[in-house]
């Protein structure tokens, strides 16, 4: 049985990295890395809500959550941030040979950034593997996306268009897709790694602090992701392992 921790109606997985990323590899699905500044958005987004909820395995990338259960509630809970988990999956996918990954892209330029990393590595990325997703409405749904996965039919998608959008992406292509690949809702992570996004140093992350390197590299648009993270700590001593309510429209 998979150990997990439920926190604010979520599932988090309660093992180390190579656990999870064995149990992506068995099992496909989807996987989910919420950052702290995502939590708010549960009582906000109801597609968001039931992503999070449907997903396959969720990771407890944030520190906060991490720190914050456990000066609460006297319980650890086994961090395995987004960028962790992703060096690790691109050591797997460099092992396997043959395997077919497809990239699920913000825009042109992280797409060139990501095919400029790959020639760095020993892990081939060709353009016609590579997805610029549109830009979202509330509900997400993609046709051209899938058939194009349908046609290509990748064992891996890896999906690094931030949270929200991804989420309820990677549920819409688990729900609609014929097979059931292993999709890796990833957010920035991919970004630190290929140089489209301030590069975020091992000892930086292992001590919970991604959050500052990014903070310091753009604070006009990170100090306001920051203020949505302070709701955290409140959600978690007022709901626990609930899932917490919607907001009131009125509210919003």
């Amino acid at each position: 049985m998979t150990p997990t921790q439920q926190i604010l109606g979520l599932r988090f997985f309660n093992g180390n990295v190579d656990e999870a990323l064995a149990f992506m590899h068995r099992h496909g699905g989807y996987l989910v890395a919420p950052s702290g500044t995502c939590f708010a958005r549960l009582r906000e987004d109801e597609p968001y809500r039931r992503a999070m909820l449907s997903a396959d395995l969720a990771i407890a990338d944030s520190g906060l959550m991490v720190l914050t259960w456990r000066f609460l509630r006297r319980e650890k809970i086994q961090r395995i941030s987004g960028l962790k988990y992703l060096k690790q999956l691109i050591v797997s996918l460099k092992a396997e040979i043959g395997v077919k990954v497809f990239w699920i892209l913000p825009n042109e330029g992280a797409q060139r950034k990501l095919l400029d990393w790959s020639q760095r590595e020993a892990l081939s990325v060709k353009i016609e593997d590579c997805y610029v997703a549109p830009r979202y409405r509330l509900e997400v749904e993609d046709r051209d996306l899938l058939a194009l996965v349908e046609e290509r039919r990748p064992a891996h998608i890896v999906i690094a268009i931030g949270s929200g959008p991804q989420e309820k992406l990677g549920h819409y292509l688990r729900e609609n897709l014929s097979y059931r690949p292993a999709i890796h809702c990833i957010g920035a992570a991919l970004g630190f790694i290929t140089g489209d996004q301030i590069a975020i140093p091992d000892w930086a992350d292992r001590l919970y602090l991604g959050w500052l390197w990014r903070l310091l590299a753009d604070p006009h648009r990170f100090i306001p992701r920051l203020t949505r993270g302070l709701e955290l700590p409140w959600l978690i001593a007022n709901y626990g392992e609930n899932l917490p309510s919607m907001r009131a429209l009125s509210d919003q």
